[in-house]
């Protein structure tokens, strides 16, 4: 029997993304991920392999060593923001020249604080999440060459910001991150039961929209179900620019999470993927474990005890009819792998073992594959 020879195929290199005045070797976004999952390490892990590394903002104050394990409300906002004062610098010591960005959810109190925190400590871009950020440029105005780009789930969003941004500011978003809900990992886009909410109809959707109305070229950043170079050639042929990549990250040796939540990423299945109730109002995807059965189930003996008052609206806070996602997404992190959320998207199962980003962002892009003769 002929043994098979493994021939390179060739393929183009992946272009270049830019984002404001930034330009990324890679048109890969990491994708922002808490409470702690995605902190300085890995961050600056992809931004020194060509990617964009992002901070999630989120809870970074908690169990920091700016507050207590039991933060008091009042100084939970406080140890926030000097927690990612902290994680920039870090960030910024790993990767010298690298792109770093900032995840800010509109939905949390200390927004206005985080994102112009951010702008003053040297964040390259602020991506936004979890609401319309219409007041964004406020934030950042003494600091132009910071980008903003927003996620959003759907074309009437980009509208709204875009309407808006123009009144008030005379200026677009530097670009945009178009959320797949059918396949993105935590919390799920408002159109996800919409049948034309995939991200085959959502690019080129948008894409029109700035060209033929605006007239403007703004990148478009598909976010969701990408794993590796093909996906990331699809998303790219679609009319993206470039790609985030979030749950992929979460088994490389430099993501900030605790080893035992690395592992049970490598070791899920598709099936193991579920869709949990949050306390912000929206569905999210997860894996299974007994937090998420105690959730799905309106469980009484799911804890409801509001940490950290964070969110504008919270049904944890205000209603005690859900729990707290602040604790319940560090518990994860931190390593209670049953009793906490863990957020994965819909192609988890694909892992083999924990790699570096090197070798992540190495299969991500690469320039050649090998098939057999």
């Amino acid at each position: 029997m002929l043994q098979l020879a493994q021939i390179p195929v060739p393929k183009a290199p992946l272009p270049p993304l830019k984002i404001r005045h930034h330009i990324a070797h890679y048109p890969v976004v990491q994708g922002a991920m808490a409470v702690r999952v995605s902190g300085a390490n890995l961050a600056g892990a992809v931004a020194n392999a060509g990617g964009v590394g992002v901070i999630s903002s989120l809870g970074l104050g908690l169990n920091s060593s700016y507050s207590s394990n039991q933060p008091k409300r009042g100084s939970f906002f406080e140890a926030n923001q000097l927690a990612l004062i902290e994680e920039l610098q870090k960030a910024r010591a790993l990767s010298p020249t690298g792109i770093i960005g900032v995840n800010v959810l509109v939905a949390t109190k200390d927004y206005p604080t985080i994102a112009q925190t951010a702008a003053e400590n040297g964040a390259n871009l602020i991506i936004t999440a979890a609401g319309l950020p219409l007041n964004l440029p406020d934030y950042t105005a003494n600091h132009p060459e910071v980008a903003l780009v927003p996620m959003v789930c759907g074309l009437e969003a980009v509208q709204t910001i875009c309407r808006t941004w123009q009144e008030k500011y005379d200026r677009l978003p530097d670009a945009f991150i178009v959320e797949n809900s059918k396949t993105v990992g935590g919390h799920i886009g408002t159109t996800c039961e919409n049948p034309n909410s995939g991200i085959e109809y959502l690019i080129p959707q948008i894409q029109n929209y700035l060209q033929n109305h605006l007239k403007v070229d703004i990148p478009l950043i598909a976010a969701g179900g990408v794993w590796n170079r093909s996906d990331v050639e699809r998303m790219l042929a679609l009319g993206a620019s470039g790609v985030q990549v979030g749950t992929r990250f979460i088994t490389t040796e430099e993501c900030d999470a605790d080893r035992r939540y690395k592992e049970v990423h490598l070791n899920a299945r598709s099936q193991d993927v579920v869709v949990v109730p949050s306390p912000v109002g929206k569905p999210a995807r997860a894996l299974h474990n007994v937090f998420a059965e105690k959730a799905i189930a309106a469980s009484p003996n799911l804890e409801r005890r509001c940490i950290a008052n964070c969110l504008q609206s919270c049904l944890c806070r205000d209603g005690r009819q859900s729990y707290c996602i602040l604790q319940a997404l560090a518990n994860a992190a931190g390593g209670d792998v049953e009793n906490g959320l863990i957020f994965s998207g819909a192609n988890v199962g694909r892992a083999e073992r924990i790699l570096s980003v090197a070798e992540v962002m190495a299969e991500l892009t690469s320039v050649q594959e090998t098939l057999p003769d």
